[in-house]
């Protein structure tokens, strides 16, 4: 099946359910795109037989992050909510959902890749979450960041904005490994490592180590996109920051 914003496929007899977003180069993470995702983890909950879920990028890019214009007042609320149903959707995948990362992966992209349970960068993408620079913060990353890397580390990258390189992601524990080729990287870990094994005992394995910390997360991101919605975007520089990307001028800040 083949989605104008995500491609999707099954191969290694059909263990493997490969997706793909298909919006290169930025693969901009708007209502399309998570609509589209969102069908796929929904239809994934209805397989047993998948081993494994392989998440990639068309293009030299992983993502750029999700839509700015999205982010306005007049869309914010739907646009938050989609997307972190989406998240959390991703992050209770009944199968192991593996991400492999090349070029720039950011904002509401990065978002996306760490609900994976292992991620395989190339060791000079850049992860990062840049929203910060726009006087906004990531509501997803604010929950899942510090469970993943460590406190430290993680408001680091959030209250900065810059980016890290896949290497360092790996030296930091965020991704599993640093390939040239991280697709090629998947796909083996794939082949060595789960193709041979039960699907369904997969399945009972990942609810297992899983299950009461994606319950924990999806209650913070609630308590979180409240503080976006509410107070966030009730202030002037968060408005200002968006149009002022949009429009490619330089913010003017009132700190209010």
């Amino acid at each position: 099946m083949t989605d104008g914003a995500v491609k999707s496929w099954r191969e290694r007899d059909g263990r493997l359910l490969r997706l793909r977003l298909n919006r290169a180069k930025a693969n901009i993470v708007d209502a399309e795109m998570i609509a589209a995702l969102d069908a796929a983890f929904t239809d994934i909950a209805g397989k047993p037989d998948i081993h494994a879920v392989v998440l990639d990028h068309e293009g030299p890019h992983f993502s750029f992050g999700a839509s700015v214009e999205e982010h306005l007042p007049e869309n914010c609320a739907a646009m938050l909510k989609g997307l972190h149903a989406l998240i959390k959707k991703m992050l209770a995948c009944p199968a192991p959902l593996l991400v492999a990362i090349n070029g720039q992966c950011l904002g509401g992209g990065l978002e996306l890749a760490m609900t994976g349970n292992f991620i395989f960068t190339a060791p000079d993408a850049k992860l990062g979450q840049p929203e910060i620079k726009l006087a906004v913060f990531a509501p997803a990353a604010s929950c899942l960041l510090p469970r993943l890397i460590g406190r430290q580390h993680a408001e680091e990258l959030l209250y900065s904005g810059r980016s890290i390189s896949g290497a360092r992601a790996v030296e930091i524990g965020f991704a599993l490994s640093a390939d040239a080729d991280p697709e090629a990287a998947a796909l083996a870990y794939f082949d060595d490592n789960l193709a041979a094994l039960s699907a369904s005992s997969l399945h009972l394995a990942v609810a297992a180590a899983r299950g009461g910390w994606c319950e924990e997360v999806a209650a913070d991101l609630d308590r979180v996109e409240k503080l976006y919605l509410e107070e966030l975007m009730a202030t002037h520089d968060a408005v200002e920051g968006l149009e002022a990307f949009i429009d490619k001028r330089p913010p003017k800040w009132e700190y209010r």
